[in-house]
């Protein structure tokens, strides 16, 4: 089975635009139920997010 590393690819989007929106915080929770496990990527990517997050370089967007 190949490895897609789905989580990791959303995380590098939120970095890329420094803001988590609704939209891809849906996304890595649908993943992450989907799977029912992370991969070590994916896993770093998420600690990475939230890193950024807790330092101020990552904005978290409301829903509308």
């Amino acid at each position: 089975m190949k490895t897609t590393y789905v989580i990791r690819h959303l995380v590098e989007r939120a970095l890329y635009i420094r803001q988590l929106t609704p939209d891809i915080e849906n996304e890595i929770n649908y993943e992450l139920t989907r799977l029912g496990y992370i991969s070590d990527a994916d896993y770093e990517a998420l600690e990475l997010l939230m890193a950024e997050m807790d330092a101020g370089r990552i904005r978290l967007v409301p829903s509308v």
